[in-house]
């Protein structure tokens, strides 16, 4: 793996190291001891799988409040997809700032997500596949997010004209 820290404190992008042959490819797309050289001691206890029929499905952005707060690795297995992080630790350096990646399978990059910090993403072809690794089990009375559209971030989400984004998503409160 391909180790680089990303622009919000804390947060990395992880690239997959293809071996291609005639039979086609073989990478690694998580390895703990290759974690733990960058200070991520991440131990997995859940793993999602968002299906995600249409172009335009935006879901997010979300968080699981303390004390149950997650870590997260995300990936895309299939299609594509415009992924986002937003820092809400009051006491980090980039609390507030926000940064982007496209994921695809294609690409074989993987977003690590610390705890404090929102996640939420958009497709960008039909028939992604969003695939979650959690250091923390799903708590549904901790499970939080913020309004993927607040003014107060300024995510530049990608152009949609048909944009599906599920009510609680587009019902949260703006930031204070």
């Amino acid at each position: 793996m391909i180790i680089t820290k990303g622009k919000i404190d804390g947060v990395y992008l992880l690239k997959q190291e293809k071996f291609v042959d005639e039979r086609g490819s073989f990478a690694r797309q998580f390895c703990k001891n290759e974690l733990k050289e960058y200070g991520i001691d991440f131990d997995i206890k859940q793993c999602n799988i968002s299906q995600n029929y249409k172009k335009g499905v935006l879901r997010g952005m979300h968080y699981q409040k303390e004390p149950y707060p997650e870590t997260k690795i995300v990936s895309c297995f299939c299609g594509m997809a415009y992924d986002v992080v937003l820092d809400l630790r009051k006491n980090s350096p980039t609390y507030l700032e926000w940064n982007s990646f496209e994921l695809s399978a294609e690409n074989g990059y993987s977003v690590y997500i610390p705890r404090g910090v929102a996640h939420g993403f958009q497709t960008l072809e039909d028939n992604t596949i969003i695939y979650y690794q959690l250091g923390e089990f799903y708590m549904k009375e901790y499970y939080s997010g913020v309004r993927w559209n607040d003014p107060k971030f300024k995510i530049d989400w990608p152009k949609c004209d048909n944009r599906i984004i599920n009510e609680r998503d587009s019902a949260y409160e703006l930031f204070e």
